[in-house]
């Protein structure tokens, strides 16, 4: 069997990368992914997904640990609380999600390569591995799935001890008394409230008038007031002038309204930009727009030879999901496959404290497009889970375009969030009308109640004329 000759070449093991494998096998296709570091699953294992999330599971537990015991018991960290001491758990977690992953490439009969690659042509790929050693690979389609790297301002030099970057974080040795988070999008919100819960005094400073400003306002609105109830401060609408390290005193960020902050160590997150050095894209005609990422159509295609991208390389939204759907998506384009429908209902999952998650349309993005809509809530603090959880500060909220009654979207902050969406995925996708949640039966205690609540104060909400009707289906 020739080992350089393929049917699918993937670049990159990540979410994106490990969809598209997959995919090309479910065809029957010989297949081989490109790995450049030692283990298989890209950013989102080494230094994203996983250890952000890992390290916020052990500062929910801190956090939630005095509110469920009734405040009986308190747990503290302290200022020279060690961060692997917190992090304990993530070997076993990364280690266990890459046996994960490799084992499902292997089981599918999947060929992995390690090394750098650069393309040779529209159909090959040379591989250097880590002894020099470079091999030629072939395959008519070909997928670009290598990820992103964080973003490094001009303004201020990263140097990984006293200005870290979301790569760099978790290499602090203790918890710093206080943190800069520059940036205001997922990674430094999600940063930003777990060092906050964990008793670091946190400021997010940015130039942007808020925070994660592609939520629906009520969303942000309760992150917010969670981080500032963790003693967290904001610093908006003004950027960055200059950001200089003393050794004694700190980092002092001076902002460009004039302010000066200052703190232990900040954090850099503004923002992630495409791995294509070294790729050799010239050589096959693909040039970077502006933004430094590969442009690629609604099917991920390049629109050179059978030359896909996807995942984080193609720029936003960058989740891991919509990564690894991009990924199956670009290889039945290749391959001539059906290509999945685009219901554009992919759900967004913040895993910040508290969760938020939302699918579908916001209401202003509602009110724009129907001439009625109508919204329903359910606060957690009406379910007997969240009281039995104390997580009663969450809340549930649907939008309802008002003439079809259907759901068109699906907004929760709490915990479970990311978990409860997808219940209201199903729902949008499969046109549900609001009160198909009223004539479902949820287990109790559950969250998951949140969605006859929510659709019940729907109904509440509805014109006099239209209630009788819609209550009689509901009865």
């Amino acid at each position: 069997m020739n080992e350089t000759h393929f049917d699918v070449i993937v670049i990159g093991s990540g979410p994106a990368g490990h969809g598209a494998a997959l995919s090309a096998v479910h065809s029957k296709k010989r297949v081989v992914v490109i790995e450049r570091e030692r283990n298989i699953g890209g950013a989102c294992v080494t230094h994203g997904t996983i250890p952000s999330k890992t390290l916020r599971e052990t500062a929910l537990a801190l956090s939630a640990f005095r509110k469920k015991s009734g405040d009986a018991f308190r747990v503290e960290t302290t200022p020279n609380t060690q961060v692997v001491a917190l992090m304990r758990r993530l070997s076993q977690v990364i280690t266990a999600h890459e046996r994960v992953m490799e084992t499902q490439l292997n089981r599918a009969g999947v060929h992995l390569r390690h090394g750098r690659t650069r393309f040779t042509s529209t159909e090959s790929v040379a591989v250097r591995d880590v002894h020099g050693v470079e091999t030629q690979l072939f395959a008519p389609v070909i997928v670009i799935a290598t990820g992103s790297r964080p973003r490094n301002p001009k303004e201020l030099t990263i140097d990984h001890e006293h200005v870290l970057d979301s790569d760099s974080i978790l290499s602090m040795a203790y918890l710093p008394r206080s943190l800069i988070v520059l940036g205001a999008g997922v990674i430094a919100c999600e940063y930003a409230s777990i060092f906050a819960t964990l008793g670091v005094k946190v400021t997010i400073a940015n130039k942007g008038a808020g925070p994660l400003g592609f939520l629906e306002p009520e969303l942000v609105e309760r992150f917010l007031r969670s981080f500032h109830a963790h003693e967290g401060e904001t610093e908006f609408g003004s950027g960055v002038a200059e950001v200089q390290v003393d050794a004694a005193d700190g980092v002092r960020v001076k902002l460009a309204s004039g302010k000066t902050l200052v703190a232990d160590k900040v954090l850099a997150a503004v923002g992630r930009i495409a791995n294509i050095r070294g790729l050799g894209l010239e050589t096959v005609g693909i040039k970077p727009n502006a933004r430094g990422v590969i442009e690629a159509d609604a099917d991920c295609y390049t629109g050179v030879a059978k030359i896909y991208a996807a995942g984080d390389v193609i720029g936003p939204p960058s989740l891991a999901a919509s990564s690894m759907e991009q990924g199956r998506r670009a290889v039945c384009h290749a391959l001539g496959r059906p290509v999945p429908i685009d219901s554009g209902f992919i759900p967004t999952g913040v895993y910040t404290i508290p969760e938020l998650a939302s699918v579908g349309l916001t209401e202003a993005q509602a009110r724009a497009r129907y001439d009625q809509v109508v919204v329903g809530r359910a606060p957690f603090e009406e379910l007997a889970r969240g009281q039995i959880a104390a997580i009663d500060d969450g809340i549930l909220k649907l939008v309802v375009d008002a003439a079809s009654r259907k759901v068109v979207g699906v907004h929760v902050s709490g915990e479970g969030a990311a978990e409860l969406v997808t219940v209201g995925q199903v729902a949008i996708s499969s046109g549900w009308e609001v009160e198909r949640f009223v004539e479902t039966t949820f287990n109790f205690p559950t969250l998951a109640e949140a969605y006859r609540v929510a659709a019940l104060d729907v109904l509440s909400a509805q014109d006099e004329k239209t209630v009788p009707q819609l209550s009689e289906r509901a009865a």
